[in-house]
C-alpha cells in the first residue's frame, strides 16, 4: 500500500508504525523490517556466550564531497547500518543490547545555523518514533549512556571483517572515549553477513519491487533505442525511468552499456570506458543495468540487437546463452551446489555453441577441457540484497573458493539455502586475448572452430541475468516474469517500440540549440 504523505525520501509514522516509501506509486516499507532483522542477529549471537550486558555497536556512513571542494557527493548509508536500523541520515551510531534487545541510536547534535542551510531540525524524541526505536540519544552522550547499557562488564561488539568481493575492511565503529570500554570486533561480521545471506519476507518484497522497477526502465530501453544513439543515452533513459518511475534515487552500481565490441568487456562503463560508443545498426547491446530502492538493490543484464532484429549469429549465441540460463533456473533449490550450477551452466551452453557450429567434438571432453571458461570467464552469479555483490559469500564456515579458470570467478562456492537472493547470468564473449590463449593451447584448441571463431572476432558478446529467490522447492523470478527474454518476445516489444515516435537525437540537440 503507497502512503499517503506527499513529503518524499523520509520515514514516517503513524498510529505507532513508521514506513518508508517515495510517493504513492511506490512501495510502502515498514520499519518492522529492521526490528525483525535485530532479532535474527541477536539469536545468532547468543551462541557465541558473550560477556553479560554486552552491546551490538554498529557506526553509519559519514558525509563527504568532491576531494577538497565542498560538492556534496550524494549520501548513501552504509549498508551493515542500515539492514540493522534504517537510518537514512549521516553521522549516526546504533547500539543494541543483547539481553534484552534494546535499541539506542545517536544522532549528531547540529548547530542552530543548520536549519538556516538544510532544513528543520529534528529531535531526538522525533526520530525515536521514526524509526521505531526505544531511545535516541546524540553522538556526544554515547561514553555515558554505552557505560550504562554495558555496566562496566560487558563488551561492545564491534564489526571487523573484510569483504571478500571487494577486499575491503568494513567500517568499524570508534568514537572519542571507546578506549574505556572492553571491545570484541571478533565475533559479529560473520554473524550479521550471514543474517544478510537469508532475507526475510519484507526485505523480499524490497527486492521484488526494485526488480520490477528495473525490469520496466530495461523494457523503456528496447522499446527508444536507435542505431546512431550513444550508450550513454540508454543509460539515462534507464535512470530516468527508474527515479521518476520508482523513486529509485541510487543505482546498484554503474551501469554497463556496452554496444558492439563493447559487450565483451565485462564491466565496461567505468570512468576509463564511459558509455560513449555511437551505436551502429548490426551491433549486440548489452546492458546490465541495476537500481536500487530503499538501499535493495537489482542487477538485471538484458542483450538485443540494435536494429531490433537478430542476425542469424546473434540468434546462436543469444539461444546458448539463454539455454544456459534456463537449464540453471530449472535446477536451483535448496541443497544444489552454486559449483555445480555454474559447470551446468557451461554445459547447456556448449551444447547450443556446438549446434550453432562454434564449437566441435565431444561435449564430455570440452567439459574436461574448461571450454566453458573461454567463452565465460566470468562467475555464474552472486549474492544480491543491500550490495549488489552482497555479502557472506565466503564466510569462514563456507566452502572455500574454487581455483579453475572461470570457476575461481564465482563469488560464492554456496549450498544454496531457501531465501537465499542470487543473479542467474551466464554469458557468452568474444574476447581476443581469451581466444587467443585459447588457440595456443591444444587441449582447447581442438574443439574451436576456426572460420567460427574468426568470423565471431569483434561480435562483443552477450549476458542474460535475472534476480532470483531460492525458494522451497526451486525459485523465483524477482521481477514477476516482465523481461522479454525469447528471441521472439526481444523482437515484438522493439517492433512496438518502432511503431510509436522516432527519436532522433541529433535532430533534438539541433533544434535544443536553436540550429
Amino acid at each position: 500500500m503507497a502512503s499517503n504523505d506527499k513529503t518524499p525520501a523520509a520515514p514516517r509514522y503513524a498510529a505507532g508504525a513508521a514506513y518508508f516509501d517515495m510517493g504513492e506509486h511506490t512501495l510502502r516499507v515498514p520499519m518492522t523490517l529492521h526490528a525483525e532483522n535485530r532479532q535474527r542477529l541477536l539469536k545468532r549471537l547468543v551462541k557465541h556466550n558473550p560477556a553479560p550486558r554486552s552491546v551490538v555497536l554498529l557506526q553509519g556512513g559519514e558525509d563527504t564531497t568532491r576531494y577538497s571542494a565542498d560538492a556534496d557527493i550524494i549520501f548513501r548509508q552504509e549498508t551493515f547500518f542500515h539492514w540493522s536500523f534504517g537510518v537514512l541520515e549521516p553521522g549516526w551510531f546504533g547500539a543494541l543490547e543483547l539481553e534484552t534487545g534494546k535499541t539506542v541510536l545517536f544522532c549528531p547534535r547540529l548547530p542552530a545555523e543548520y536549519a538556516v542551510w538544510m532544513g528543520a531540525i529534528i529531535t531526538p524524541d522525533e526520530f525515536r518514533r521514526r524509526y521505531q526505536v526505544d531511545d535516541v540519544h546524540y553522538v556526544d552522550e554515547m561514553p555515558k549512556v554505552l557505560r550504562g547499557m554495558t555496566e562496566d562488564s560487558g563488551s561492545l561488539l564491534t564489526l571487523r571483517g573484510v569483504n571478500t568481493d571487494s577486499g575491503k575492511t568494513t567500517l568499524e565503529a570508534t568514537f572519542d572515549g571507546i578506549s574505556q570500554f572492553r571491545v570484541d570486533n571478533a565475533i559479529l561480521h560473520d554473524e550479521i553477513a550471514e543474517c544478510r545471506v537469508i532475507k526475510t519476507k519484507e526485505e523480499l518484497e524490497v527486492l521484488k519491487f526494485a526488480a520490477t522497477v528495473s525490469a520496466a526502465a530495461h523494457k523503456a530501453v528496447m522499446r527508444k533505442i536507435r542505431p546512431g544513439m550513444k550508450e550513454y543515452q540508454l543509460e539515462a533513459i534507464f535512470a530516468h525511468h527508474t527515479y521518476y518511475h520508482g523513486g529509485c534515487r541510487h543505482q546498484g552500481y554503474t551501469n554497463i552499456c556496452g554496444s558492439g565490441c563493447n559487450a565483451s568487456v565485462l564491466h565496461y562503463g567505468h570512468a576509463g570506458a564511459p558509455n560513449t560508443r555511437t551505436i551502429t545498426e548490426r551491433d549486440i547491446c548489452l546492458f546490465d543495468m541495476g537500481a536500487e530502492y530503499y538501499g535493495y538493490t537489482s542487477d538485471i543484464t538484458c542483450s538485443f540487437p540494435a536494429n531490433g532484429k537478430f542476425t542469424e549469429d546473434q540468434k546462436i549465441i543469444y539461444n546458448a546463452v539463454l539455454s544456459a540460463s534456463l537449464a540453471v533456473m530449472e535446477a536451483v533449490r535448496p541443497g544444489v551446489s552454486w559449483v555445480e550450477m555454474h559447470r551446468l551452466a557451461y554445459r547447456a551452453m556448449l551444447t547450443k555453441l556446438k549446434e550453432g557450429g562454434v564449437v566441435q567434438g565431444d561435449l564430455d571432453e570440452m567439459m574436461k577441457a574448461n571450454l566453458g571458461a573461454v567463452f565465460q570467464p566470468h562467475g555464474l552469479g552472486h549474492l544480491l540484497g543491500l550490495d549488489v555483490h552482497d555479502v557472506g559469500g565466503y564466510l569462514e564456515s563456507n566452502p572455500p573458493r574454487p581455483q579453475e579458470p572461470g570457476f575461481r570467478s564465482l563469488r560464492t562456492a554456496r549450498v544454496l539455502q531457501e531465501n537465499m537472493v542470487l543473479t542467474i547470468e551466464p554469458g557468452c564473449y568474444f574476447i581476443d586475448h581469451v581466444l587467443d590463449e585459447a588457440l595456443a593451447n591444444p587441449v582447447q584448441a581442438r574443439f574451436l572452430v576456426p572460420e567460427a571463431i574468426a568470423r565471431l572476432r569483434g561480435f562483443g558478446g552477450v549476458r542474460i541475468e535475472d534476480d532470483i529467490v531460492v525458494t522451497a522447492d526451486g525459485m523465483e523470478d524477482l521481477a514477476q516474469g516482465t523481461i522479454p527474454r525469447t528471441v521472439e518476445e526481444i523482437e515484438k516489444l522493439m517492433a512496438e517500440g518502432r511503431q510509436k515516435e522516432v527519436f532522433v537525437p541529433q535532430l533534438q540537440a539541433q533544434q535544443k540549440l536553436g540550429q
